[in-house]
């Protein structure tokens, strides 16, 4: 397993990979002495900045998705949220099949590992704010805002 903090637009991100497979993507404060990059961390820093420069709107990276099986189907339907878009939380719920269960796709959102590549931050509350989010709420508003503006 190899992990690595990259600087981005955004700030420090730790990115972790196990051989090609990426597992997680973390906002961090701090740069990181022990950082072992590798050519997994490598490309997913760059298919990062990439999107961060409004120049990728999909991302081509195999990843692992971790959780219980209605967290897993809840975060491969936020793949279909297009870019530049938003749905909610109740929204989510029924594309999962549980319309109901808005509470806990906000959950399953909360603990995405691979923010950005599923992208949480296009889940907001049905009246139109914005919500939590497991970056923070600046990092997600600014996220939408890049989104529009690359559209």
């Amino acid at each position: 397993m190899n992990s690595a903090v990259y600087k981005t637009f955004f700030g420090y991100m730790r990115i972790t990979c196990e051989d090609d497979t990426l597992l997680e993507i973390r906002r961090v404060y701090e740069e990181d002495p022990c950082s072992c990059p590798s050519p997994a961390t490598d490309r997913v820093a760059q298919q990062l900045q990439e999107y961060f420069r409004g120049q990728r709107k999909n991302f081509d990276l195999q990843y692992r998705i971790e959780g219980t099986d209605f967290q897993k189907r809840v975060l491969e339907a936020l793949k279909e949220i297009p870019y530049g878009e938003t749905r909610s939380y109740q929204e989510v719920a029924a594309m999962t099949g549980r319309p109901r269960a808005f509470r806990a796709v906000g959950n399953a959102v909360h603990v995405n590992k691979l923010m950005f590549i599923l992208p949480c931050h296009r889940v907001i509350k049905a009246d139109g704010k914005l919500g939590g989010y497991a970056g923070d709420e600046d990092l997600k508003l600014a996220l939408l805002e890049l989104e529009q503006q690359y559209r």
